[in-house]
């Protein structure tokens, strides 16, 4: 089973998307919230469901579409690395990924 950690920069899309959604629902702020953090979940045994980003093009950085977000991770030999939660009406800037 692999550990999964957050990068800053997920960290911080998290928090603004929980940001960005409460100024209408506070409540469905925190079920989409959960709602992504379960999706991860699933990367702990099978870390290769998401597809390979089409920008990027490499075997082990892959996303998970989920709603509108893109949940965009990297496989390392010791965990996953989520590298960013990306809304995708918003450009993706590939340099987001290290």
């Amino acid at each position: 089973m692999a550990e999964i950690k957050w990068s800053s920069q997920s960290q911080r899309d998290l928090s603004s998307i929980a940001e960005f959604i409460a100024r209408d629902s506070k409540k469905y702020a925190g079920i989409t919230l959960d709602q992504i953090l379960d999706q991860v979940q699933i990367l702990k045994t099978k870390p290769r469901v998401g597809r390979v980003v089409p920008e990027v093009n490499v075997d082990s950085v892959r996303e998970i579409i989920f709603k509108h977000y893109r949940i965009v991770y990297h496989i390392k030999p010791e965990y996953i690395l989520i590298v960013t939660v990306h809304h995708s009406s918003m450009l993706f800037y590939p340099d987001r990924i290290k």
